[in-house]
C-alpha cells in the first residue's frame, strides 16, 4: 500500500472516521509478516487517522508490560501487572475507558498532558499478550465507538502475535 492514510478532515463522525480507516489499516498489513513493522504502521495510521494525542502498544514480557511501537510523546517503558490503566487492563483482561485519568486510582502519568485514556487487551489464544493504549489531551474523549473499533484493531494485532 502507498505510504499515506486518507481520512476526510472535517464533517464526519468518529464512527465514519474509523470506518474509513479500518480497510486502510488492513491493506497496510496485508502480505507483511513482520510484527513490529505492522504494529508500527497501525500505530501511525491510528495517530494520524484519528488525531490521537498518543497511541501505542505494550507487550507482556515476563512479569511486566514493555513498551512497543507507538506514536506521540515519549512514554513509560515498563508497567507492572495491576498498575495504572494499562496494568489494570492486563490484569482484568478487559477494555478500560477512563474519562479523567486524574480520578483513576494509581494512574501512571507518563505525560502530564494526557487527560483521558482507553486501553484494550491484545489477546493470543485467550491469554492477554499486551495492551493497545490510547491517550487524549481532552477529558472524556473515548466511548463505546472507540471500544468497538479499537477492539477490532486489537484483534487484528492479536492475530499477528
Amino acid at each position: 500500500m502507498s505510504g499515506s492514510i486518507s481520512i476526510p478532515e472535517q464533517g464526519i463522525s468518529k464512527r465514519e472516521r474509523y470506518e474509513s480507516l479500518m480497510p486502510q489499516i488492513h491493506a497496510l498489513v496485508e502480505g507483511e509478516a513482520d510484527l513490529i513493522a505492522n504494529v508500527s504502521n497501525i500505530m501511525s495510521a491510528l495517530k494520524f487517522g484519528m488525531d490521537f494525542f498518543w497511541v501505542g502498544v505494550y507487550f507482556v514480557k515476563d512479569d511486566e508490560l514493555v513498551l512497543g511501537p507507538f506514536q506521540g510523546p515519549v512514554a513509560c517503558v515498563r508497567i507492572k501487572k495491576g498498575k495504572g490503566v494499562c496494568g489494570t487492563c492486563w490484569e482484568k483482561a478487559e477494555t478500560i475507558i477512563v474519562p479523567d485519568v486524574e480520578l483513576f486510582p494509581g494512574h501512571i502519568a507518563c505525560n502530564a498532558a494526557s487527560r483521558s485514556e482507553i486501553v484494550v487487551p491484545l489477546s493470543r489464544k485467550n491469554v492477554v499478550a499486551g495492551v493497545l493504549d490510547v491517550d487524549s489531551d481532552s477529558l472524556a474523549a473515548f466511548d463505546e465507538t472507540d471500544a468497538k473499533y479499537l477492539g477490532a484493531i486489537s484483534e487484528l494485532i492479536g492475530s499477528m502475535l
